[in-house]
This record gives C-alpha cells, structure tokens and sequence, in this order.
C-alpha cells in the first residue's frame, strides 16, 4: 500500500466523505498548483485516539500525499472550554494539565498515520492567549445569539428549557478565529462540526481572507454498527490497542459495517475494493475479506509481522474453536446481589457497564464454559469457577468467592 499513497487524487480525497462546501472551489483550489493549507482541529478531551477519529486523520494523509501543508490543531485552549457539540448539558472544562498531557499522547499517536516531517503542530493557545480580554469581547461581537441558535444542538437545548453556558457560544467563535489565524484554504471535520466549520469562512470573509473550502465526514459507527463510535459506549477499537484485540474487534464487525470501514479506513484504491466487494458477490466467504481489512489497520499501527501473528492467533482461537491458554485468572468476592450474570461480567472487567453485559446476552454473545447463556436474570453460584466468553474475543477464567 505505500507504494501507492502518491497516486492519491480527488477522488480518492472525496471517497467516503459527508459533504463538501462547495466541490467546484475545491477541485479549484486543488488543480490551482498551490500548496494549500489544511487544517484539522482535535480538542485533547480524552487521552487516546480510536479508529473513528482516524477517519479525518486519514484524508488528511491524502492530502498530504498529494503535497498539501497539514496543520494538526491541537485545541489546548478550546479544550478547556469544552466543546458543547451534540451535548444535552454543558461539559465540564478541562484542566490545564490534563489538556498537556492528552495532547502529548495525541501527537505520539497521529503520526502512525501522518508524515511526521510534513506535518505542523499547532496550538490554538498561541494566538488566544495574546487575543486578550478586549480581543474576545470583540470577537463576540461579531455574532448574535440568534445566530448561535440557529446552530441544533444549542436550539434543541434552549427549546428543551436546557441550560446553555454562555462560555459555550465562545467555542464556534474561537475555532472560527482559528481558521483565521492559520489562513486555511480547507478545514475537515466531523458532520457534527458543520456549524463551527462554517464559522471559519464567514470569519475569513470578514477579515479579508479567501474563505474556506469545508470537508465534512461521517462519524463512523462503533462495533455495534448503530451507534458512533466512542470509548463511552465500549463499541472501539483504539489504535493502541493490542496486535490481537485489534483484530478480534475488526472481525466481530458485521459484513455490512466491514463495508463502511473499508470506505473510511482502507488506503486501499477504489477499483480494489470493488474487486473485493465482487470476490464475496462471487462466493466469497466475507470473512476472509475482512481478515484483509484487518491486516492492513494492524500493520498501519503496529507492524506487518505483528498483523501475520494476529491472523494466525485468530486461526487458531476462534476458526478451531480454541479457547486461549493465556486468558485472565480473576477471583472476585461478591455480594448475593451482584450474583447475577451481568454483574460478574462487570466486574470482571469483560464488559464496561451491566447494560453492555445486558445487550450482549441477548444478542446471544456469552458463553460460561462453552454454554451459550441468553437469560439476563442467570444467577452464578458462589464457589464455582468456569470460563466466560464474551463475544468471539474476550474470555477469563472466573472463581467466585
């Protein structure tokens, strides 16, 4: 695959995406010879990254590839705002140290896709520090309150009697600015960036700079394939995750998802994907396919010997049925009221909450000792011990006490 990566064009650029505001600007822009500037930007709100923010990260390795400047916004200052998108309560700030040090954690892991060399690292911090009091009071003037509700999520808020902070209007205002600072020529993010996107161009507009072309891109739904994918949830796949688990979780995707992850994921060319697509419309087992897929996000994060021990652990664990030698050994001391299936499944850390547990009995997804359990209610006996299995990649041995 890296030996196609300058081969990217428009199309490949475009493949997968939500929107573009406007096409004909930005194929424009491209076809000008410019070097433009691209700009993305991610709040450090948490400290790791998962396969569902690579999705932005991953057009902007094209755009690289295709000899554009990259700037990786690192949001240190709107952070410690918090970003009020598709939230129902206003979000609680971050502190200054947590900010840093998810942000050190943010530049080690983007460069497994990025060009370390021709990639730029910004902090909006560097120019909102020196905007001063006069110069955000002046940058609030720019906007109504009504313009802010027009955004949706602020008017499902103040429709539903929601408080809404008056430091969250700042936020749209604040990524705006970014764009200005930076003079982009394009800004990509999420579909639920729209509004703050598009904030920038009218910000641009106002301090004489050409505005921005907009690239927006689907939130890629988590391994339950209804749901955006989010660490919350328990339905990712973390890019630091472990060779194996990787690509257990890439397995577990149905056949559909697979398809939505090989738009949005593979480096793969187009006409190559429809040949897979043709491979499994002529018989082809799709898990065989998605072995490919899974390969491929292994050896872009971890390596490609690391991606050919992951297949063969996977062979061997779950196509021969094969319950892993080296799977945890957990004792816990539990209350009669957490007897129940779905809190030792908890508390045994094989699943992040009882609702996850709950969903996943009953889509028939837990075995104890190689019996498929579908009763919610199943109680667990004190003093037994058995192997539990969630899903086709999580087990432990399990004594109750």
């Amino acid at each position: 695959m890296k030996g196609k990566q300058a081969e990217f064009g428009i199309a490949d650029l475009l493949r997968g995406v939500d929107e573009v505001l406007l096409q004909d600007e930005l194929e424009k822009k491209l076809k000008s010879g410019k070097t433009l500037t691209v700009k993305a930007g991610f709040d450090p709100t948490a400290p790791d990254l998962h396969l569902g923010h690579t999705v932005l990260i991953n057009k902007l390795k094209i755009l690289q590839q295709m000899g554009h400047k990259v700037i990786f916004l690192i949001g240190d200052f709107t952070g410690m705002i918090g970003d009020p998108t598709g939230k129902n309560v206003t979000r609680k700030p971050l502190s200054r140290e947590d900010v840093l040090a998810n942000a050190e954690t943010y530049k080690s892991q983007v460069f497994k896709i990025l060009d370390e060399k021709k990639t730029e690292v910004r902090f909006n911090s560097e120019w909102m520090n020196k905007l001063g009091a006069d110069g955000l009071i002046k940058l609030a003037a720019s906007h109504t309150v009504a313009r802010m509700l027009e955004r949706d999520d602020f008017k499902k808020r103040y429709q539903g009697g929601q408080p809404i902070a008056i430091h969250e209007f700042l936020y749209p205002l604040i990524q705006g600015w970014d764009s200005v600072e930076l003079k982009a020529d394009i800004e990509m993010g999420g579909t639920d960036q729209r509004f703050n996107l598009l904030m920038g161009r009218e910000l641009q507009k106002e301090n004489g700079q050409v505005p921005q072309t907009v690239i927006t891109v689907p939130l890629l739904e988590g391994l339950d394939g209804v749901q955006k994918m989010s660490k919350s949830l328990g339905n990712y796949i973390g890019i630091t995750d472990k060779a194996n688990d990787m690509f257990g979780k890439v397995m577990s995707v149905s056949d559909d998802l697979m398809w939505r992850y090989f738009d949005l994921l593979s480096f793969r060319p187009t006409d190559e994907i429809k040949a897979l697509k043709q491979q499994v419309a002529d018989g082809t087992n799709p898990r065989d396919i998605k072995i490919i897929l899974a390969k491929e996000l292994i050896a872009r994060f971890h390596d490609e010997a690391a991606a050919a021990a992951a297949e063969q652990d996977f062979i061997q664990r779950f196509q021969k049925n094969a319950v892993p030698d080296d799977m945890d050994e957990i004792s816990l001391q539990l209350e009669e009221a957490q007897l129940g299936l779905p809190s030792v499944l908890k508390n045994a850390g094989l699943v992040t909450s009882t609702s996850e547990a709950m969903r996943m009995i009953k889509q028939n997804a837990v075995k104890v000792d190689g019996e498929r359990i579908a009763d919610t209610k199943h109680r667990c006996e004190p003093g037994s011990e058995a192997v539990y299995q969630v899903g086709k990649r999580r087990f432990a041995k399990i004594s109750i006490n």
